[in-house]
């Protein structure tokens, strides 16, 4: 089993159940895994492996669509990337708020969502 992984994506999004948070621009990091059994140990062609520059493309796209709830668009990239890449068994994703709009709260906040194919 192969697991490519793309660490510490930051995004500026407009992403929040309140509308402040829908006006002004928040950040987000974005961890995900995708993981597949590899039909080819060779490894000598990008066809050979998910590309990480197409997963990046599926996470930003739909980190540009505003939402109000994390786990939508952990869904929604899962889907995307199961539908691009049938043979996936594995997907990870961690979303995490930056800027939480909780009142004397330092950190972050986030979701994990995880699907076994």
């Amino acid at each position: 089993m192969i697991t490519i992984e793309l660490q510490q994506m930051v995004f500026y999004e407009h992403h929040g159940i309140y509308e402040e948070e829908r006006r002004v621009m928040n950040s987000f990091e974005v961890n995900l895994s995708v993981s597949y059994m590899e039909n080819n140990p060779v490894f000598e062609r990008i066809a050979d492996t998910i590309s990480y520059v197409n997963l990046f493309k599926i996470v930003q796209e739909k980190m540009k669509e505003p939402v109000y709830l994390l786990e939508k668009i952990c869904q929604g990239i899962i889907l995307n990337i199961k539908h691009q890449y049938p043979t996936v068994s594995e997907i990870r994703i961690s979303i995490y708020k930056l800027q939480a709009p909780i009142e004397h709260f330092v950190g972050k906040v986030g979701v994990t969502m995880h699907r076994s194919f």
